[in-house]
């Protein structure tokens, strides 16, 4: 999916989320995903970053970042429900 015009629109939704909503968590897997951190205020949301789920790098650190478990601790920090993964 790379370089069919995805990454104007993944810019741009994260761009319009990042100015309208509050609280959101951003999972951010890989470094290409994680480019667009410098776009996310995190002030305003929870941002997570982890190597890439691939089974090429997922040992590299991936099983031990708990992003779900991560994102559920900060929904519940807001008195939001947690999603069931």
């Amino acid at each position: 999916h790379k370089n069919w015009g995805w990454e104007e629109v993944t810019l741009e939704l994260i761009r319009a989320i990042n100015l309208n909503k509050e609280n959101v968590c951003f999972i951010l897997w890989g470094a290409y995903a994680q480019k667009y951190k410098s776009e996310i205020n995190e002030l305003k949301h929870f941002v997570h970053v982890s190597p890439h789920p691939s089974p090429l790098s997922s040992y590299k650190g991936f099983f031990k970042s708990k992003p779900f478990s991560k994102v559920n601790a900060r929904l519940e920090l807001f008195s939001l429900m947690p999603i069931n993964w």
